[in-house]
C-alpha cells in the first residue's frame, strides 16, 4: 500500500471548510482516477493532459438550419426574417426570437407564419435579408448592430410571394420547402433572470401544411424527403455553410462582432456565479 499527496494548490474542492488541511496524505491499495483541469491524474501516477479548454463564447451557434419567416404586418404587408434558431419534434417546430423584433409581435398577434427553409445556393437572398428589420423605430440593440427598416422586404430580397393554402402569410416561391405554421404555445425566455418579461422568446408551432419541390421528394414514395437531394442552409456561429462542410461565400450577418450579443451571455454568467461560485466562470 503506498500514499499519494494532493496539494490543496492542485485540486479545488467544492464547499471545502477553511479549517481543512492544506493537504491531503491518503493511502491507496487500487487504481484510481482524479479529473482537474488541465490533467488526469491516475494512480500509479500517469498525467495526461487534457484536450479541452473552458470558454465563453458570446454567442451558441454551432449550426442549425436558417430559415426565412413570413409574417403578416398590421396592415396585411409581409415581413419576412432570416433566422437559425429552429428544430423540430414531429410536426412541431421551435423559434427562438428576440421579443422585441417585428415576427414575433405579428406571430403572437395573428397566431400564423410560414417557416421557409432555403437551399444552400441562396446566400445573396439571405444576406439580402440580414441586418434589416420590420421595426420602425429601429430599436437600439439593432442599431448598434447596423440593422436598418425595410418595409418592402420582398423587393429588396428579390423573392416572390406566394399565397399559402391555410394561412395569411405567404410562402416563398425560390424556398424549396416552405411550411405554413400555427402558434400553440409561447414560452418567454430567461424569466429566471428578467421575470415575466423576458428578452427572448421560444414559440411553439404546429406545422399545418408542408410543401416542398418535386425533385427533393425521394423515389417512389409519397410523403418522404430524400436526404442526398435537399442541400439546406446551416448557419454555425454566425457564417453560412452547406452540408459538403465548406462556407458558401461571405455572411453579411457574419460582419457583426460577435461580442455585440454578450450582453445575454453576461446575465447569465451572473446567475452562474450566483449558485456555483465566481470560479466557476474561470
Amino acid at each position: 500500500m503506498e500514499s499519494v499527496v494532493i496539494y490543496d494548490s492542485m485540486f479545488a474542492y467544492k464547499n471545502r471548510p477553511s479549517s481543512a488541511p492544506s493537504q491531503l496524505t491518503t493511502q491507496y491499495s487500487q487504481p484510481f482516477t482524479l479529473l482537474h483541469y488541465p490533467y488526469i491524474i491516475q494512480y500509479p501516477l500517469q498525467p495526461i493532459e487534457m484536450p479541452h479548454t473552458p470558454i465563453s463564447p458570446a454567442i451558441l451557434y454551432f449550426g442549425t438550419p436558417v430559415a426565412i419567416l413570413s409574417s403578416e404586418n398590421e396592415d396585411g404587408t409581409s415581413n419576412l426574417a432570416p433566422m437559425s434558431s429552429v428544430w423540430w419534434l414531429g410536426h412541431r417546430c421551435m423559434l427562438g426570437l428576440d421579443a422585441s423584433s417585428k415576427t414575433p409581435q405579428n406571430i403572437l398577434r395573428t397566431k400564423e407564419c410560414v417557416i421557409n427553409l432555403p437551399s444552400s445556393d441562396m446566400v445573396d437572398h439571405v444576406n439580402a435579408l440580414a441586418l434589416t428589420t420590420g421595426s420602425d423605430p429601429v430599436s437600439a440593440s439593432k442599431q448598434e448592430r447596423n440593422y436598418e427598416f425595410v418595409k418592402d422586404k420582398w423587393t429588396r430580397a428579390n423573392l416572390t410571394p406566394l399565397p399559402s393554402s391555410l394561412i395569411q402569410p405567404h410562402r416563398i416561391l425560390e424556398c424549396p420547402v416552405q411550411m405554413e405554421c400555427e402558434l400553440t404555445m409561447t414560452h418567454p425566455m430567461l424569466q429566471d433572470l428578467f421575470g415575466t418579461s423576458g428578452p427572448l422568446y421560444a414559440l411553439e408551432m404546429r406545422v399545418v401544411k408542408i410543401w416542398v419541390r418535386d425533385e427533393l421528394r425521394m423515389d417512389w414514395y409519397d410523403n418522404r424527403i430524400d436526404p442526398d437531394k435537399w442541400q439546406p442552409m446551416i448557419m454555425s456561429f454566425q457564417e453560412l455553410y452547406g452540408l459538403e462542410g465548406r462556407k458558401l461565400g461571405l455572411s453579411k450577418l457574419g460582419g457583426v462582432r460577435e461580442e455585440k450579443y454578450r450582453g445575454l451571455a453576461e446575465v447569465d454568467d451572473v446567475k452562474t456565479a450566483e449558485k456555483f461560485g465566481a470560479d466557476a466562470l474561470a
